[in-house]
Formats: C-alpha cells, structure tokens, sequence
C-alpha cells in the first residue's frame, strides 16, 4: 500500500492531519519575522574607543593593537577588521559565524576588552571602551532638523540623544539606535599658544589643573559618632562638585606665586559650551539636519516595528520646541509591505487559476473539492516548515513560496 491509498482509504484522517497542518501554518505565520532581504550576513560585534588628539598612527599602535591582540581567538569568531581615524577614533568589527548568539558573543568580547584596558592610555581609559551588538539591517532613517533654522545643529543633536533615542531603544524589534554625527554637549578650550608662553605655561598644565579642580568631592558629614559630644543633627556637608558653566572653567586657577598674582584659564585661553566632535555633518534638502539610524533586531518583525517607530515619532513630535520637526527619508518596510500585498494577490490569482484549470480537466465540481482544498493545505502548511527551518518572510522567501 503506497501512501495515496493510506490517504484515500482513512478520509477522516486526512482530513485530520489536513485540519492540524493548516492551524499549525496559520499559528506560524504570525510568529515569522519580517525582513526585507534573509539574515545570510554572519553576526559581529563593535568595540569602539577614542583617543583625543593623536594621530592614526598613534591610535594604532597604543589602542587597537593591545585591543587585537585580546580579542583575537575568542570563541566563534570568524576574522576581525579595525579602523583608525586621524580625528583619534578607533573601531574595531569582530565578526562571528552565522548563528553565534550575540548576547553570548558580547559578554566574551567585553571581557577580552576588560583584559586589554590596563595597556590603554590614560585618556582612552577616561573616555571608556565601548563594546556593542552591531545589526546589519538598517530598517529606517529618521532626520530631526529646523526648516526655520531657528535651532542649531548643537542643540538638534543633544535634543535627540535626550528625548528621542532613549524612547525608540526601548521599542520591541529595536536592536540599535544609532545618531550619526553626533554633537553632544562639551567644554571647549581653546589655549593662546603666546599667551601660554609668556607665563611659562604648557597645555599640560592647563589639562593637569582642570583634572585637579574639576572634580566631584564626597565632603563627608558632621557630628557622625563618635564625637566627643554629639549634637541633635547630623549634616551632610555639600560641595560645589563638577563644574557646568564657562565662566566656572574659566575662573579655575593655572598657576599662583608667593605674592598672590594667580593665572586662570580665561588668562590664557576662551572657553565655551560646543560639540565634543565637529567631524560629521548631516544634511536634509540643503539644511543642517541630524540623522538616526534605527537598526532591527534580528529575529523581529520589520513591519510591526516600523510601524511602533512612526507612532512613537508622531508622540513625540506633539512635545517638539518651536521649530524643530522629523522627517522619514529611508523606510525600506515600505517596499516590504508592498512585496507582500503583491505576493498575496499573485498567490490569489494562481489559485483561481489552479481552480479553473482543475475544474476544466476533472469536469465535475465533485471530483474537483479534495485538489481544490489541498491548494490552502499545501500554501498555509508551507509557513509552518519556514518557521522550524528558522526562516523569515522576506523578499526571496515570498517570491519561492
């Protein structure tokens, strides 16, 4: 007994088996994730450091060196490439084999980092060492900018790393919120070479004071016991702490002598609130402007996630200062969406056609119901072997199917 008559002498048991598979492909369908192109790109995780000041050369040498040589051989990587910068930036791209969990791969790569920082410069260390889950899939492009240019790319920038970044991390299907061209807030000094000179001072000094008087001071508390004699109250005693205004940067003393002649930064030097990185400029229609770059998390749903951006983006547009708006210039899930509707309405077409086809060659509606009825079978089934294959629904996988 061959299969077909196993089928055709049990009815009610195909019609059973028929039945589970169409509810198994139904349930399937919904839990696939929604991708524009398969996820074939192997994972990779990014450390990234910076070294104000030092050429690439340099940033080579004392920074991504002592980093290659750590990380190099961790588990399940493929090959690593890094890049230094002349403005004294570094990254450096591990890339693992396909299917690496890349919670795992982080936590491996961080703690190769950790065993390279004693051999970092100082300033690097100060700055810190960033390890991050690096995704492939660029979902969307979101540009904050000011079409009156009444706010500054300063102030579009730190306004979108404190109000809206945070928001879309926490999205479901978000794996990265990325600013590019950043300008976040920062003190700026700049030192007069001659006017250093005259008093006999070097950039160091002004680096080694602002170190020594900029910091945040734990004063301690009053009348904490033992005391010989304990008051009613104990105060805990407050500091001024870091400073946060120019004129503050600007009044910390350099250089003092025995008869009380003191040299300050705003002696020799301008000191002003800016951007910590001038490097990157972001435009939109031929004005200033700050792009995000949203990036999927792998596995997610890239249409049900796009859509959580865009009503996220409109909530926080009701809160936007006066002249200040987004704007949605890449949005791939648009052409997803799209490609979906047209494979639905082909998989329609192909159907009726199939049916009409059936119905003209068997001649007779009731030698045509079981072909007709294994087309769904067959269609909606086939979800449910592309999730336990781990697929997604995708350009390529709705053109096969």
């Amino acid at each position: 007994m061959n299969i077909s008559h196993f089928f055709i002498d049990r009815p009610i048991f195909a019609a059973v088996i028929s039945i589970l598979i169409t509810l198994i492909g139904a349930v399937a369908y919904f839990s696939l994730p929604v991708a524009q192109y398969p996820d074939i790109a192997p994972p990779s995780i990014s450390v990234t450091a910076s070294y104000p000041g030092a050429s690439a050369e340099i940033v080579a040498k004392t920074v991504a060196t002592p980093l290659e040589q750590e990380v190099n051989g961790v588990d399940n990587m493929l090959y690593m490439t890094s890049q230094s910068t002349s403005d004294g930036s570094m990254s450096l791209a591990v890339t693992f084999k396909l299917g690496t969990n890349l919670d795992t791969a982080q936590v491996l790569v961080q703690n190769r980092v950790s065993t390279a920082l004693p051999r970092l410069p100082e300033e690097v260390r100060s700055i810190g060492v960033t390890v991050t889950k690096q995704s492939p899939d660029l979902m969307m492009v979101i540009h904050l900018s000011s079409p009156d240019g009444s706010r500054d790319l300063l102030y579009i920038s730190n306004y979108a790393t404190l109000h809206v970044k945070d928001v879309l991390a926490r999205i479901d299907g978000v794996g990265n919120v990325t600013i590019f061209g950043a300008r976040d807030y920062s003190m700026r000094i700049w030192l007069d070479p001659e006017k250093l000179a005259l008093r006999n001072l070097t950039a160091g000094d002004v680096v080694n004071a602002l170190r020594a008087q900029n910091v945040q001071v734990a004063a301690g508390v009053i009348n904490q016991p033992p005391v010989p004699q304990p008051g009613a109250f104990q105060l805990n005693v407050e500091t001024q702490g870091r400073l946060t205004e120019p004129e503050a940067f600007g009044n910390i003393i350099i250089k003092s002598d025995d008869q009380g002649r003191v040299t300050r930064v705003r002696d020799v030097g301008r000191v002003e609130l800016g951007a910590a990185d001038y490097n990157r400029s972001g435009y939109l229609d031929e004005r200033v402007a700050i792009p995000m770059g949203i990036f999927q998390r792998p596995g997610s749903n890239a249409l049900a996630t796009a859509a959580l951006v865009q009503q996220a983006m409109a909530e926080l547009s009701k809160s936007f200062p006066a002249g200040l708006r987004y704007d949605i210039v890449y949005n791939p899930t648009v052409f997803i969406s799209q490609s979906v509707e047209a494979v639905i309405q082909t998989m329609f077409e192909a159907v009726i056609l199939v049916v009409v086809v059936i119905i003209l060659f068997l001649q007779t509606w009731r030698a045509s119901v079981i072909p007709i009825v294994a087309i769904p079978v067959s269609l909606i089934g086939t979800f449910a072997m592309l999730a336990a294959l781990g697929f997604s629904l995708n350009n390529l996988s709705l053109f096969g199917l």
